[in-house]
């Protein structure tokens, strides 16, 4: 039997039922992770562009026990992102939130991701030749490097730990001689954008005796990143990692625990 066709303003299946003061109207699905769904949406009025993150209820918990970690993660990230921006460092405002609603409405960050804007800078060098356009060079790319060890040196400065620092979790928010665009190749000045951080789900508040181990973790997360999805770009990490040397004193310790942290990433990798 064919399935019924959802009604005007129903969600789909792909989509969950909203909590107030949000509809399925001006919703784009974002990501769906194990616990969280991301929407691109808006917050109060129609010109002011948010990302909802929502916990949805999960079946399988006890709903009292599902209600506390709900509220307990959700309060964390939000407090993580107000001390984070009071710090000064580049990340969402908060907007919002409802703990029991289970929901987190953050600022919409324009621009594209670390990951995109590398992608197009290689695109960029492959059609240079052919299009006779030109493509900001490895002096720019240098010091776009510089800023992101920077901007994770200010995340670090002030004790908190993102969790999942990856090259897709790192935007580039549009300069005022950049270009907006969508398409895979790099826009005029966009590697002048400022880097901001976001998706804090995972992000602590590290503790003095344990700090210097999760800043180093945080960084070996990051260069895997690279490692990973831009191998061309993987000789430049230690641009990013000079930069977070000189972004605040005790950086230095953080770098000495990222050998100890590489020399255990490569025995896991030998071993399978």
């Amino acid at each position: 039997m064919a399935d019924n066709p959802p009604r005007e303003g129903q969600p789909d299946s792909t989509t969950h039922i909203l909590p107030a003061p949000f509809t399925t109207s001006s919703l784009t699905p974002m990501t769906q992770g194990a616990e969280a769904l991301v929407y691109k949406t808006v917050f109060l009025t129609p010109t002011t562009p948010c990302i909802l993150k929502y916990r949805p209820p999960k079946p399988y918990r006890h709903p009292i026990l599902d209600r506390r970690l709900t509220k307990a993660r959700l309060l964390a990230e939000a407090r993580v992102l107000v001390r984070a921006r009071k710090e000064g460092v580049p990340v969402p405002a908060v907007l919002g939130g409802d703990w029991d609603a289970g929901w987190l409405a953050l600022e919409f960050i324009e621009g594209r991701t670390v990951r995109a804007v590398l992608d197009a800078w290689v695109e960029g060098w492959k059609n240079r030749s052919r299009e006779g356009e030109s493509v900001e060079g490895e002096a720019e790319m240098k010091e776009f490097m510089h800023r992101i060890g920077h901007a994770v040196g200010r995340l670090h400065e002030c004790g908190i730990v993102h969790g999942d620092l990856t090259t897709s979790n790192l935007m580039v928010r549009p300069s005022a001689t950049s270009h907006s665009t969508s398409s895979g190749v790099l826009e005029q000045g966009e590697l002048d954008g400022e880097i901001v951080l976001i998706d804090f789900g995972l992000a602590v508040q590290s503790t003095r005796q344990t700090q210097e181990e999760d800043r180093a973790v945080d960084l070996y997360v990051l260069e895997r990143a690279f490692a990973a999805t831009h191998p061309w770009a993987e000789k430049m990490f230690k641009e990013v990692l000079e930069a977070y040397k000189k972004s605040y004193k005790g950086a230095g310790g953080s770098l000495k625990k990222l050998e100890g942290v590489r020399l255990r990433g490569r025995k896991r990798s030998m071993l399978g």
